[in-house]
């Protein structure tokens, strides 16, 4: 008989605010504090200039589109999504920040919409409003019954791990840090008494080790441990000798997949002592269409993670990527011919790790598990 396994599915950054969230049924103020835009709307504009016109309002399902049928398909076990948005209406504008995301607070049913299981936080738009916003989109998360990790009112709030209970037996144990390198600033660490992120400055040794003893403090037999890391720059498919040694010494304290984020695109992937690591899933929900610049890494693609797991070993079983293509800020299933220059950049950055991708017949981008 096969080992029971966990179904997880997983990606990267879903950016509600903004030009996503002034084509929803309650927009929010769509004042914006950039160096050439002001408006909000303006994102909404340049995406129908690209692709064609955006019948507002949408429903709160459509920002999703295929994505949500190939979520059904799969029937995870525990849905993770980093919410890179705040989610408010305040007008208290971080200082010294050249982009601030925000979404209306009445627009949370769009996030609801995919049924995540844990909302991750600790990523660089969280407090783009300052510390009554971060109060009220975590207040609005649990208004709306969803579960947030990785910020809070205090530090204690802050690295408290998400707890999902699997089917049958066993849990999914995730936490949430977010570090320097993506962006964000070291003032947004929360402490003691004061709110913010789970802040880690640099991806060091000793930091990996205090992450791994916090997820080895609630993790059980039976249990899978998941870490989400907002790390990295935007562009480029390069990964820092210490991001991989900071991902190899989760692993090694007794993590089962580093799910790693920030990068506007896919980076590599590897299968380290049998763990998956995902160092950057890509956006998955933005409003970048129709901005030029950065062309040769396809942004408008994106990967939606499919992962099984061995309840037992928390070894991977299984990884499939879903393609999806962002068109009138909708996702919608990609083409045969982008499906295969998904599959062939990701297999080609990712031969540094050993691993090799495949495009299966039914769509499905799948990672292949050597020598087993």
């Amino acid at each position: 008989m096969s080992a029971p396994t966990a179904r997880l599915s997983l990606c990267g950054d879903v950016m509600l605010g903004r030009g996503v969230d002034q084509i929803l049924p309650h927009p929010g103020d769509a004042t914006l504090r950039e160096a050439f835009v002001r408006d909000a709307r303006t994102y909404v504009g340049l995406a129908e200039e690209a692709n064609g016109p955006i019948a507002r309002p949408v429903d709160f399902c459509w920002p999703w589109g295929d994505a949500l049928d190939l979520l059904d398909g799969f029937e995870p076990s525990v849905r993770v999504v980093n919410v890179e948005t705040s989610i408010t209406k305040s007008d208290a504008f971080a200082p010294r920040k050249a982009v601030h995301y925000r979404i209306s607070p009445p627009n949370v049913p769009c996030l609801s919409a995919a049924r995540p299981d844990v909302c991750v936080l600790a990523n660089n738009h969280v407090l783009d409003f300052g510390y009554p916003g971060l109060e009220e989109t975590l207040r609005t998360l649990a208004g709306a019954g969803l579960r947030a990790v990785g910020a809070g009112r205090n530090v204690h709030d802050a690295r408290r791990p998400a707890i999902v209970p699997l089917d049958g037996a066993g849990r999914a144990v995730i936490l949430s840090v977010g570090m320097a390198s993506s962006g964000i600033p070291e003032a947004w660490a929360a402490s003691e008494r004061r709110p913010g992120i789970d802040f880690l400055a640099e991806p060091s040794q000793s930091a990996a080790a205090d992450v791994a003893a916090r997820v080895q403090v609630v993790k059980r037999a039976g249990d899978v441990a998941v870490v989400s890391v907002h790390w990295g720059s935007n562009w480029g498919y390069d990964i820092a000798d210490d991001q991989v040694s900071f991902a190899h010494a989760l692993v090694d304290g007794g993590v089962d997949v580093v799910h790693g984020h920030s990068s506007h695109h896919p980076r590599p992937v590897e299968v380290y002592e049998g763990k998956l690591i995902l160092y950057g899933c890509g956006d998955f929900i933005d409003d970048y269409e129709g901005i030029t610049g950065y062309e040769e890494f396809r942004d408008d693609l994106r990967l939606l993670f499919l992962v099984s797991l061995d309840r037992n070993s928390g070894q991977l079983v299984e990884a499939k990527m879903a393609p999806l293509q962002a068109r009138r800020m909708r996702l919608r299933n990609a083409s045969g011919e982008d499906s295969r220059w998904l599959c062939s950049m990701l297999d080609r950055v990712s031969r540094r790790f050993g691993s090799r991708i495949d495009l299966e017949p039914d769509g499905l981008l799948v990672l292949r598990l050597t020598g087993r």
